[in-house]
């Protein structure tokens, strides 16, 4: 059986870093070391399924990009949460629902091979488990008025 953790998983596991950054628990740079170690992971294990699995090179890599990604873009992070979510400042967003919005919105931007309508759905799905269904409502709306915009700007 493959013990291998999916980008799915990985993506799982940036967001509940880029959570835990949130609260000023850590720097980015602090990520590999004090957070993704092998240790750490098999001690989490028991009360976290998600961390059982082994992290290869490449998730790995992808993790500590999208959280580092996030930590050097926070405030244009936010600013596109604020310019997109009409009649919402951060202030009244939930923790994870800034994170989730961050982390999506890092992906659409920097995260090449990530296409922008799965980083939406993978944002929503996320919402769905670790807020409420209707705080997956909302990162849609607000995600797909990013995308409207990227759209134009590209054009």
């Amino acid at each position: 059986m493959n013990n291998t953790v999916s980008r799915k998983q990985a993506r799982e596991i940036a967001l509940h870093l880029v959570f835990e950054m949130g609260f000023g628990a850590f720097e980015a740079e602090n990520v590999m070391t004090d957070r993704l170690g092998e240790e750490i992971m098999q001690s989490i294990s028991g009360d976290i399924a998600l961390y059982a699995g082994k992290l290869d090179e490449a998730q790995t890599k992808y993790i500590v990009s999208a959280v580092k990604g996030v930590a050097e873009h926070l405030d244009e992070l936010d600013a596109y949460i604020e310019n997109n979510a009409k009649g919402w400042t951060l202030s009244r967003l939930s923790r994870i629902t800034i994170a989730i919005l961050r982390l999506a919105i890092y992906e659409m931007y920097y995260v090449e091979d990530v296409p922008v309508g799965a980083a939406i759905n993978e944002a929503v799905e996320l919402a769905k488990v670790y807020d409420s269904d209707e705080a997956a409502s909302f990162i849609n709306g607000v995600l797909g008025a990013v995308a409207r915009k990227m759209e134009s700007e590209q054009e």
